[in-house]
Formats: C-alpha cells, structure tokens, sequence
C-alpha cells in the first residue's frame, strides 16, 4: 500500500531520525462501571493503540478512543492505511502532518479520516519528544505543572451520584461531574440538589450529553441557573451552533461545548457565534497535539477557559502550556491497557517528566484485549 509521498517544500528532509515502522493495533478495553448518558450507555472502551518506531530506536504512542465497538476495525484499518504513507520518512510531526492532510482535502477529512490522522499526529509528538530527550511540554516550551482536575462520572442515579462525588470530594478534588438528562427534569433537579449538599464547596459541572431540543434546553438549564453550578454541558445536538447560541444567550450558567467539535475551524467558528463560554476539546477531534495548539490559540485569543475532554495523559502536557487552561478532566480511559496511569494528587494532576507523553503500553494486557 506505499504510495508517493510529497514532504512540504523547504523541508529539511534528510534531518534527524526516520520512521522505520508503525503498527496499529484495536482492543477493547473494559470499563471500571458502565458509562451511562443521556444518549446512550458504554460499558467498554474501543482503542486503536498507535506505536511509531525510528531509526533512533525510539517508539512513540498515541491511542484513540473509537466510541462504538461497530467502527473499530475500520479506523484501525484506516490508521494502518494511512500510516504507509510516513514510511521512510523523517520524524518531523508538524511537516509529515500538513503533508498527509493535503492528501485529503478534495474527499474531505472530518470522522474517522482526521481521528486516524490526529492519532497518528500524537504518536509523532510522543516520538519527537522522545528524541530529543524531553517530556512533551517541555519541548513545547513548557514545564509539568499541578494542574486542577475533575472526577468524572455517568447518569449514575441519585444516590450512586451522591457516593461517587462525595467519594470524590474526600479524594482532594476540587471539582466533581455527571450527567443527566433524565426524563423529568424533576429528577434532574433533585439529582443536582443532593450532590450540591453532599460535596460542599467542591465545583459541580453537569453534562446534557446532547439530549434535549433547543427549547427544552433553555427551560432545563435556565431553572438551573440558581443551583450554583459550575458548567452545564452539551445540552443540544453538538452541530446545532445556532441552538447553543440560543441557550447561552438564555442563561446564567456558564455553558460549555467542544469535544465533539471537528478541528480548531470548527471551535472558531463555534466562538465566533458564541454557542458557549467555555471550550473543552477532545484530542483526537481537534487534530492531536498539533490541533490543540492551535485550538488553543483561538481560544486564548477569544479570552476562553479550556479544559480536555478525556486523554488525560497527553491533556496534562498540553493544558500546561494552554494560556486559558480550566480544568482537566480526569476518567483513566485507557488505564486497562497502560504500564501506568496518569496519577491524581490532592484532585490535581501533572504532566509525566520523563520524555514523551508518559503512554507505555501493558503487553499482557494488550495482548488479552486484542480484537
């Protein structure tokens, strides 16, 4: 499947290491409990697992989170396909990625195409890095730093939200999330009301997971407005721009949008019709590290608060060097099949020092998991 690969023009294409290899693998990792939202229920995670070898001996990692287990051989197929064409080529992330996406620009990338792309764009940072010897955030300019984090959990009912966040709460985190959206909005209130007595003063961000129309929305989220909380989530369909304008303009409560936004066109194009005063990309939908960065400038330049949406581990690195940077959401989604997960201290995280990312992969579980 090797095809002809144009480098950008001007690039230094005989500099440092070349990639010798690149293996793309799909597991299905289990879930501590079932993911439960408004929209619909996981109870495992699908992966594509990305490792990029070098002539330098290095390996970099980047994995995916492919939603439904109905897709993913076809993105880990698609990550393979698409990785042929860095065979041989020099490990310079930025370049080989603008490269790949001008392949793509008269089928169009947004789905699988840019989640295949932004995996693959992880792993390169995380070789890069690795290369020259440095954890990701100090190569992008940056230092670990302690950075504040959110327990995040499901449509879990009243008093398993109640055990969850108080549990949470006695952990050192400073804030705590769930989602609702339950058939009667009476049942969303007394929800939020018992965990806002049983965690005191820690933040309480809610999440809609895009279940309500527009007017039901403005109605649900508007009666919140006196409950005190710190974010209400994705209250209509992602892609009704239009809809979150209305919401927001409606309400009190900060609203928040992102992580089913497609690259930092769509997250300026969200801003610029103020659907949300909060952003929270996802990595792989924003385009891997090399999308956030960007993202993270238009967010700075709008004077945004930015927080992650899952993939904490390459999230601590990047949320150290975002300007607005908010809150980082903590849920170990791929910790079934990582050597380490990102540690949590005190409801705060940090980015791992030791080149890279801090992603290693656990071999015998992997091996298990496989599809």
């Amino acid at each position: 499947m090797n095809q002809q690969f144009t480098p950008v023009a001007g690039s230094a294409v005989q500099d440092g290491p070349k990639i010798t290899a690149i293996t793309a693998r799909g597991v299905i990792a289990p879930m501590q409990r079932p993911l439960r939202t408004a929209s619909g229920v996981m109870s495992s995670a699908p992966l594509v697992l990305v490792d990029i070898a070098t002539t330098d001996g290095v390996v970099g990692r980047g994995y995916a989170f492919a939603y439904t287990p109905v897709v993913l051989a076809s993105l880990t197929r698609l990550v393979a396909d698409i990785a042929d064409l860095l065979d041989g080529k020099p490990l310079q992330p930025q370049t080989l990625m603008q490269s790949l996406r001008s392949r793509f620009v008269l089928i169009g990338s947004r789905g699988l195409i840019d989640m295949a792309l932004a995996v693959l764009d992880i792993a390169l940072w995380d070789a890069h890095a690795k290369h020259l010897k440095q954890p990701l955030v100090r190569l992008l300019g940056g230092e670990p730093v302690d950075l504040p984090a959110y327990a995040s959990f499901g449509m879990d009912g009243l008093d398993d939200a109640v055990r969850l966040t108080t549990e949470a709460a006695g952990q050192g985190f400073g804030a705590v999330k769930i989602k609702v959206g339950y058939e009667n909005f009476a049942d969303d209130l007394a929800v939020v009301r018992a965990v806002k007595r049983a965690i005191g003063d820690v933040s309480l961000l809610i999440d809609y997971n895009q279940s309500l129309n527009v007017p039901d929305a403005i109605m649900r989220c508007g009666a919140l407005d006196d409950e005190g909380l710190a974010w209400i989530e994705e209250p209509t369909s992602y892609d009704d721009t239009a809809g979150h304008a209305k919401i927001a303009a409606s309400i009190r409560t900060p609203l928040q949008l992102g992580e089913n936004l497609w690259g930092p066109q769509d997250i300026a194009e969200s801003i610029r019709l103020g659907a949300s005063d909060l952003m929270m990309p996802d990595l792989i939908k924003v385009g891997g590290v090399s999308g956030w960065l960007r993202a993270s400038a238009i967010c700075h330049g709008a004077r945004m608060p930015v927080s992650n949406h899952f993939f904490q581990e390459a999230s601590a690195h990047l949320m150290a060097v975002t300007p607005t940077a908010h809150f980082v959401e903590y849920f170990d989604l791929a910790g079934p099949v990582l050597a380490k997960s990102l540690p949590v201290r005190n409801g705060k995280v940090r980015a791992d020092d030791a080149p890279g990312v801090g992603i290693e992969w656990n071999e015998a579980a992997v091996a298990r998991l496989l599809t």
